[in-house]
């Protein structure tokens, strides 16, 4: 009779823990890691990861999966990638709780910050609920490929404890007001949301344009709102914001640590339009963790960027009007149309036209300069001499011919990307410079948002192949940290203290990884959400096995039909 559920045989073991990898073997059973090291018993399942990486799974702190958990079962892109455990409901946006008459309000909130499309969400959300308890019990009634965790968002709560006027981020909370949002967010927490999130960023609007309800909330409804969160002795503080006036807001943050003595992160990314202004906020964080309170900033690993194409919410051409004549047509079509000699000479003639009268003509075509042609696979950390201006200086032809002609290939799905956070020099040397602060763990994935101009859901693969193997225009990091801060780092981040590492007592999620053949694809287009709407993926190639409490999800990338996902129910402490 089997001993153990599963054994992984004789992989290299990463822990996650950051010490040195060893030979080793990982016994399972019941969902639960029982040995690590030299195991005599047999499994009922074995798996040899003889030259293999063994990890623990990666957990994704800043992931928007809040309408697909409830329609899918399969939270994709993530789960290709290594992922056992996603956190949603980041940016102060979500679907609870909910008076019945806001449920198109939300969705407008959540198509205009995250690009996922509002009929896909109308057609997708069964609703059927109004408090986040209920909310919870409908994700939780859905099987998963991994393990789902929430969070309860601002402009939720706001718009439930305001009605109306809580839509409108200039109309400040009562003194009731604020004290009927620290209940329902507190009611949330003890139904088992991880935390509280919110968003201070004039990037985030509603499909309507107008700006997120949360933007310029009063310090005093935040504070009271943690003081709520606080008072349940649970539960975590998330907030993104463009930090304007940086004295107010960072101090914002630290009231609400004081008021709840819960730990908080925000969101850190360096701008162009402020290069230098993440390092007076890692000087803030470093001297908030001196003062004694948890903080920790969450960071993207690459540059965060726009993908363009003609089956892409924007290209370069978006605005140029001759275009605009085959907008709407189906993809074939417009290929078929712009493949015309004399549709081609006039789209490029308005675009020169636009120029002349202090027009782009399109979109982002002034960015030819910082825009690059996205290959497979796809690079990264491109050289600006690689951008689409440079690539045709040398063809001797004009920046937009050449971006006019790429775009057509493969069939119309031709992508470009065009990096516009993280990529001021030109390089992914600030990045670096954030991820290695002690204080910092890798996040802002957005898996499952921005789905028609983002795919960062391929973070977790990015940053073990980039940085630990890859990288050629600068260092390196340890294999054994970048496993460290994508598993018990980000763990511990949002109070899950039960996975992230390989050790006795601890969940059974973990990767089997060809570390020689881990590599991202170029992402694809597809249009398989509810509604035909459409959304774009990315794969990955060298993961053997994913497993998810002891059960294996994907085997060389593609789906096992299991299951095992669970919702994650509040803070999971250690085991033992």
């Amino acid at each position: 009779m089997a001993e153990h559920d599963l054994v992984i045989r004789g992989g290299t073991v990463v822990d996650g823990t950051g010490a040195p990898r060893r030979t080793a073997d990982v016994a399972i059973s019941d969902g639960t890691v029982t040995e690590v090291g030299s195991v005599s018993g047999r499994g009922a399942r074995e798996i040899d990861a003889d030259g293999a990486l063994v990890t623990p799974g990666f957990v994704d702190v800043h992931c928007h999966y809040d309408g697909q958990a409830t329609w899918d079962e399969r939270l994709q892109p993530s789960s290709w990638h290594g992922v056992t455990t996603v956190v949603m409901g980041n940016c102060g946006v979500g679907f609870a709780p909910v008076h019945d008459q806001d449920h198109e309000r939300l969705i407008q909130l959540m198509e205009g910050v995250e690009d996922i499309p509002g009929a896909a969400l109308a057609e997708g959300l069964q609703w059927g609920w109004t408090d986040f308890a209920g909310f919870l019990d409908a994700v939780d009634r859905r099987p998963h490929d991994l393990d789902v965790a929430a969070q309860v968002p601002h402009a939720a709560v706001r718009l439930h404890a305001m009605g109306e006027r809580g839509a409108d981020h200039e109309e400040a909370a009562t003194p009731e007001e604020i004290a009927e949002m620290g209940r329902i967010v507190a009611d949330a927490i003890q139904a088992g949301a991880l935390g509280f999130t919110t968003s201070r960023t004039r990037n985030h609007k509603t499909s309507t344009g107008a700006y997120t309800p949360t933007l310029t909330a009063a310090r005093d409804e935040l504070v009271g709102i943690a003081e709520a969160v606080g008072a349940t002795g649970t539960g975590v503080l998330q907030m993104v914001g463009d930090f304007l006036d940086l004295d107010h807001e960072f101090g914002t943050l630290v009231e609400m640590m004081r008021a709840s003595g819960r730990p908080l992160s925000f969101s850190l990314a360096q701008s162009p339009l402020a290069p230098d202004q993440f390092r007076e906020l890692l000087k803030r964080l470093d001297a908030a963790v001196d003062d004694g309170f948890d903080m920790r900033a969450q960071v993207a690993p690459r540059a965060v960027g726009l993908l363009l194409g003609l089956d892409c919410t924007l290209n370069p051409f978006l605005a140029n009007p001759v275009w605009r004549e085959v907008a709407d047509r189906p993809l074939a079509e417009q290929v078929a149309t712009m493949s015309d000699p004399e549709f081609r000479r006039r789209v490029l003639e308005a675009h020169e036209t636009g120029k002349a009268k202090g027009k782009l003509g399109g979109g982002l075509i002034g960015a030819f300069d910082r825009m690059f042609p996205l290959d497979d696979p796809p690079e990264y950390e491109p050289d600006l001499a690689d951008a689409i201006t440079g690539q045709a200086q040398r063809a001797g032809v004009d920046p937009a011919e050449w971006a006019y002609d790429f775009m057509l290939g493969d069939g119309g799905s031709a992508m470009f990307y065009v990096p516009f956070l993280n990529y001021a020099e030109g390089n992914l040397d600030t990045t670096r410079e954030m991820l290695a602060h002690p204080r910092t763990v890798p996040g802002l994935s957005d898996g499952g948002a921005h789905v028609g101009t983002i795919c960062d859901g391929s973070f977790p693969t990015f940053l073990l192949t980039h940085w630990g193997r890859d990288r050629q225009r600068g260092d390196l990091f340890d294999i054994e940290w970048l496993v460290r801060q994508h598993t018990l780092e980000t763990a511990r981040t949002v109070g899950l203290l039960d996975r992230g590492v390989l050790a006795p007592g601890m969940r059974a999620d973990l990767n089997v990884i060809d570390f020689d053949r881990l590599a991202v694809s170029r992402p694809e287009m597809h249009h398989d959400l509810p509604a035909g709407g459409r959304r774009v993926l990315q794969r990955a190639t060298g993961y053997r096995h994913t497993v998810v409490a002891g059960v294996e999800t994907y085997a060389d990338g593609e789906a096992t039909g299991e299951l095992p996902g669970r919702l994650v129910r509040g803070a999971q402490p250690a085991p033992g």
